[in-house]
């Protein structure tokens, strides 16, 4: 998908207090950015942040990070923060391969992968978020125990990232094919922009919750 570009996006990003851009200064800070020992929830690929900031709303008590690389779409997510401001939410402008360089290790408690990019052509494949390569990442900044969720309506990715999952050592206690057609896993569930709008046209939407592995990377 081919993004419009905003003419000033990235000054304002430059300028906003909710915004950093890839700030590698601080890992191992962020519960003292966020003031509070709270669980830090970082979502990769944030969008224009309505899933995020549903969740903020809804757990005050857990910090929430979101990640985005496109700046005409970040601007959205600053805007909606300047309506309406919450605490426990910061943004960061920058590519999902650099998360080691800002999170510690075992710093986060939760990664959230929502309908990420498919990169469909095959030599992309390292840089699907799902990918071995980037559950590496996962695991170094999540503490043991700690889980990614993802969700998608692209049955090829989803296959592609069960499969990668397994091949990592990683648990999986949920796996659906049709998370809409779950009660017990509707009942907490927060949509996001694209989630609503596929769901709405009869895509299934397909979710796994997967467990760091117990070991140290």
């Amino acid at each position: 998908m081919r993004l419009r570009n905003i003419t000033g996006s990235r000054e304002v990003i430059a300028d906003s207090k909710w915004c950093m851009e890839t700030p590698r200064d601080m890992a191992g800070k962020w519960r003292e950015y966020f003031g509070n020992d709270h669980p830090v929830y970082v979502e990769i690929g944030m969008g224009k942040g309505r899933f995020l900031m549903d969740n903020a709303r809804a757990c005050p008590g857990i910090n929430y990070i979101g990640i985005e690389k496109y700046s005409s779409v970040l601007l959205r997510g600053i805007q909606k923060l300047e309506e309406e401001p919450l605490d426990n939410v910061a943004l960061i402008r920058m590519e999902a391969e650099y998360i080691t360089e800002v999170f510690d290790e075992a710093e986060i408690d939760r990664v959230y992968l929502n309908f990420s990019d498919p990169w469909p052509k095959d030599r992309h494949a390292k840089r699907r978020l799902p990918s071995r390569e980037f559950l590496s990442r996962y695991e170094r900044i999540l503490k043991p125990g700690s889980v990614v969720e993802f969700k998608t309506d692209n049955r090829d990715l989803f296959d592609f990232a069960v499969t990668e999952a397994n091949g990592s050592g990683w648990e999986m206690p949920v796996c659906t094919y049709d998370l809409h057609a779950d009660p017990e896993l509707m009942q907490d569930n927060i949509m996001t922009e694209y989630e609503e709008r596929f769901s709405s046209i009869g895509n299934p939407i397909c979710k796994y919750v997967i467990c760091r592995p117990d070991r140290r990377v």
